[in-house]
């Protein structure tokens, strides 16, 4: 038998949703695990079908859990390669889709600057984990990546053998620390390359670069991860389907 918690003013079936999604983001119930049926989950909470059926269709709304048709509700298992490539695809052969590979420059533990404790959500000047990586195409410099995680929730990364980092970062954020990435808000701008960016990427001074900031959240809402991406804007096409 499963305990309503929350806030007794809210509706029953927003309190469902609140409790099962808080449950996703612990771990509890992970990407690709079958939900109970919706008849099992009223009786776990003494509560009609038609709340729980409320409940978890607000969450296939929100994109935390998936209805396939004969087979149950599931919870969503994230595509993990829907964030800088959706929009932005390395130029190849008409049709073919590019993903660079990685090669990290750095990893250490340092203070949090402002600006990334304020978009993680952490004390001022905490410890947190800055990952520099370098992505490459074809061993041409195309990107250059500051990556920014919360020490408490991401130290196995300092552990993991470099050649195990691959081109995807969130499958080991998921597999090495539990912790899913569900959703991305990311911002873009054009600037004029650095002289850092101009000796990383090979490029010239004052040559365009594309810059995007993306904040990486779990189901529950909570940042996970801050990233600042430079690219260089010869390897970048912007697409996008309007219907």
């Amino acid at each position: 038998m499963a305990t309503l918690r929350g806030d007794e003013r809210l509706p029953r079936y927003q309190r469902v949703a609140d409790q099962l999604r808080q449950e996703i983001a612990d771990g509890v119930r992970r990407p690709g695990d079958r939900m109970p049926s919706e008849n099992l989950l009223a009786d776990q909470y003494s509560l009609a079908p038609g709340t729980i059926r409320q409940a978890v269709t607000q969450l296939v709304s929100e994109g935390v859990l998936e209805r396939f048709q004969g087979k149950g509700t599931f919870v969503r298992r994230p595509s993990f390669d829907q964030s800088l490539f959706r929009f932005f695809r390395f130029l190849g052969r008409p049709g073919e889709r590019l993903v660079p590979e990685g090669r990290i420059l750095g990893r250490e533990v340092k203070p949090a600057p402002e600006h990334v404790s304020l978009r993680l959500e952490l004390d001022q000047n905490a410890p947190a984990i800055c990952l520099s990586r370098l992505r490459l195409l074809r061993k041409q410099p195309v990107l250059l990546e500051e990556i920014w995680l919360s020490k408490q929730d991401f130290m196995p990364i300092l552990e993991i053998d470099e050649k195990k980092l691959g081109p995807l970062l969130y499958p080991i954020y998921d597999e090495h620390c539990g912790r899913t990435v569900a959703s991305a808000e990311e911002e873009l701008t054009v600037e004029a390359a650095d002289r850092e960016t101009v000796h990383t990427l090979q490029i010239a001074e004052g040559d365009p670069v594309i810059v995007i900031e993306r904040l990486a959240r779990g189901f529950d809402g909570a940042p996970l991860e801050w990233r600042r991406s430079v690219g260089r804007a010869d390897q970048f096409r912007y697409q996008i389907e309007i219907r």
